[in-house]
């Protein structure tokens, strides 16, 4: 990891290479091997934030139960440096653990602790709000962990910026540890709801982004021109939707400013990604080891102004 290319989770301090490796393929499209492989890729070549949560992949299908995706970083780490990455995981989603209550977090953090085999997660996010339990309650629990040590930082993820406020106060009103990162549906084919609502509240906030599905399934890599059947591949499906003129403009636009950077497509949209304020590690995911190097490109391509304006004039659509 470069100098030029770190950037740092908010106020937290924890330095990052400017891109998330999504851990949501690890046991579902990528078995235990080849996710070893990637992830050895991911750091070999400069990377080293690496995102979970504790139900990856309980949705793929009944033979995934859950905790898959954490048990296999965790095979991964062993005999490695744990200082040498920075893990974030996420809690509220996994059934055998739901929601945001603190008994929850707390037995939630444990088991993510013991599935990825380390005593402290770096970045530990509540994955979805709970409109069950009041937010202080969530915030003191989230701020316990902190205080044994067993989390470094908070984040929010799918949190509206309304709740994302209530966390903010609830931690000043009373000290405790405040979130420090949010991690919303962010690209350049779905960005009204960031733009319109979060991105203000990160900016006066010094909130760190990190967008999840930066590369709309799949679709701006430029793979999908046309409708294909879901049935063609785990996310051929959701990212032919896309396929429409309106989106496949985008995918042009991408095409020429990647041939200017000698890049490609997918890191373009990563790019544009990280040109926008506090966005500081797009989330994406690879399932063959050697789409992990365009991932990696992103911590060498900077767009230019212009560039950065054409992309956002084309994909004005998206709101």
């Amino acid at each position: 990891m470069t100098k030029s290319a770190t950037r740092v989770i908010g106020k937290s301090g924890i330095e990052i290479f400017p891109l998330a490796f999504g851990g949501n393929v690890f046991g579902w499209t990528a078995d235990e091997q080849r996710s070893h492989e990637l992830l050895d890729r991911f750091t070999e070549g400069g990377g080293n934030l690496i995102d979970t949560a504790d139900s990856y992949s309980e949705w793929a299908d009944d033979e995934h139960v859950g905790g898959e995706s954490e048990t296999i970083i965790g095979s991964w780490l062993r005999g490695r440096d744990r200082s040498s990455v920075v893990i974030a995981t996420k809690v509220a989603k996994y059934s055998k653990r739901p929601g945001l209550s603190p008994a929850n977090v707390a037995a939630a953090a444990d088991d993510s602790l013991q599935r990825l085999g380390t005593d402290y997660i770096d970045l530990y996010y509540a994955h979805e709000e709970d409109p069950n339990v009041p937010i202080e309650q969530t915030a003191q629990a989230f701020d316990d962990l902190v205080k044994a040590g067993k989390i470094r930082a908070i984040g929010v993820s799918n949190f509206s910026a309304e709740a994302t406020e209530a966390w903010l106060k609830a931690s000043r009103d009373n000290g405790w540890a405040e979130p420090v990162a949010i991690q919303p549906h962010y690209n350049l084919v779905h960005r009204n709801d960031y733009e319109e609502h979060l991105a203000p509240l990160a900016a006066r906030e010094n909130l760190a982004v990190l967008p999840y599905w930066s590369l709309a399934s799949g679709f701006l890599t430029g793979k999908y021109r046309e409708p294909v059947e879901q049935g063609d591949s785990p996310r051929a499906g959701a990212a032919s939707k896309y396929a429409v003129p309106a989106g496949l403009a985008i995918i042009d636009q991408l095409d020429e400013i990647a041939k200017a950077h000698q890049t490609s497509i997918a890191t373009a949209a990563l790019a544009w990604l990280l040109a926008k304020p506090q966005v500081v590690a797009p989330n994406a995911s690879a399932s063959r080891v050697d789409q992990v190097a365009g991932l990696l490109a992103v911590g060498d391509v900077e767009l230019t102004a212009d560039e950065v304006a054409e992309l956002d004039k084309v994909s004005t659509w998206a709101h």
